[in-house]
C-alpha cells in the first residue's frame, strides 16, 4: 500500500492581514467606544443616546463574514480565537495598571483618576465583551457558513445580512445587559441596546456593495471559495 503523502497548508496571501485588521477593530471598540454614550438625530424620530462603539464595531462583524465567504469557518474560528485571547490580554492588563499604586507626583495625583474613570469599569466591560463577542462571532459565522452551502454559494447578500442579523442580536443583547445592568438606567440600557442593534444591522445592508467588491477581489487573489460541506462546527478547536 502506497502512502499517502501529506498536502502542504495552503498559502494565503492576505488572510493575516485580515486577522490583524479584525483584531484591531475589536479591541479599540470594546476598550474605547464601548462605554461612551452619544447621540444620533433621526428624521421622524428625534435623537436618541447611543453607544460610541456603534460606529467601528460592526466592521469587526464584516471581516468575519469575509472570512468565512471566502476562507471557511475554520479559518474564522482561529481569527475568533485570536481575538478572544487579545481581549483577556488586554482586559488583564488594564485592570493591572489601573490597580498599580500611582507614583507620589503631580501629575499622578490627576492621571490616576482620569485612568480609573476610563479603565476601572474595564473588567466588567472585558467579561460582558468576551461573552457576547464570542456567542455573537460564532452564531455569524457558521449562519453565514450554512447559508452559504444551502444556497450553494448564490445570493451573498441574503448570507451576509441574515448572518450579521442573528450575531449582532446575540452580541447586542448579551453586552450592553452584562456590562452596564446596574450603571445605566434600565430605559436607556434597552433603547440602546436595540438602537444599536438596528443600526449595526443597517451598516451591514449599506456595505453589501463593498462586501461584494472585496469578496469578489480576495477569492480571485486567493484562488480561494471555501464551502463548508463537510466541516466541524464546534467551537472549541483550531484545526482548519
Amino acid at each position: 500500500m502506497t502512502p499517502t503523502t501529506p498536502q502542504p497548508a495552503r498559502h494565503y496571501r492576505y488572510y493575516d492581514l485580515i486577522m490583524a485588521a479584525f483584531v484591531c477593530i475589536l479591541l479599540c471598540s470594546n476598550l474605547i467606544g464601548a462605554a461612551k454614550q452619544t447621540y444620533v438625530t433621526l428624521p421622524w424620530v428625534g435623537t436618541l443616546t447611543v453607544g460610541a462603539g456603534v460606529l467601528f464595531f460592526p466592521i469587526s462583524y464584516f471581516f468575519g463574514d469575509i472570512l468565512t465567504e471566502v476562507y471557511g469557518y475554520a479559518r474564522d474560528r482561529r481569527v475568533v480565537w485570536a481575538g478572544f485571547v487579545a481581549l483577556l490580554f488586554s482586559s488583564a492588563m488594564a485592570f493591572i495598571v489601573v490597580h498599580l499604586p500611582p507614583a507620589h507626583n503631580s501629575f499622578m495625583t490627576t492621571f490616576q483618576g482620569q485612568l480609573e474613570g476610563v479603565f476601572d469599569n474595564a473588567w466588567r466591560i472585558a467579561v460582558a465583551s468576551i461573552v457576547a463577542y464570542w456567542c455573537g462571532s460564532f452564531s455569524n459565522s457558521i449562519v453565514l457558513a450554512k447559508m452559504k452551502v444551502a444556497t450553494n454559494g448564490k445570493w451573498l447578500w441574503t448570507r451576509t445580512i441574515g448572518s450579521t442579523a442573528v450575531g449582532e442580536l446575540i452580541d447586542s443583547m448579551l453586552f450592553y445587559a452584562l456590562a452596564f445592568y446596574g450603571i445605566w438606567t434600565t430605559q436607556d440600557l434597552i433603547q440602546i441596546a436595540l438602537l444599536e442593534y438596528a443600526l449595526k444591522t443597517l451598516w451591514e445592508i449599506l456595505a453589501t456593495p463593498l462586501t461584494y467588491w472585496l469578496v469578489n477581489k480576495l477569492k480571485k487573489a486567493e484562488q480561494e471559495d471555501y464551502f463548508d460541506r463537510d466541516t466541524e462546527f464546534t467551537p472549541f478547536s483550531l484545526d482548519v
